[in-house]
């Protein structure tokens, strides 16, 4: 009988990969927050944005996110949203 649990190569390749998945999601996030939010209230006023300037921010930073997920098929795996090989 075979065991229900995964071994631990797959639970060790899981979690590096999953890891390097989550630390590239965060760091293209916060790129594109950043990015969003100079476009939508300037650099100037980056800090005292009204309410549709951070609504405008938001769809800015989904809309960024949506084509990085496309663009990440040209150069990660074409089945996965991630630009890093092997996720």
């Amino acid at each position: 009988m075979t065991s229900p649990f995964p071994s631990a190569d797959v639970v060790l390749k899981t979690g590096a990969t999953y890891a390097k998945d989550l630390g590239e999601r965060t760091v293209w996030t916060f790129a594109t927050a950043v990015g969003g939010m100079l476009v939508a209230s300037g650099p100037a006023d980056m800090f005292h944005a009204s309410f549709w300037q951070s609504v405008g921010a938001a769809g800015l930073v989904a809309g960024g996110t949506f084509v990085k997920g496309l663009l990440a098929r040209l150069v990660g795996d074409p089945n996965s949203a991630s630009t890093a090989r092997g996720v």
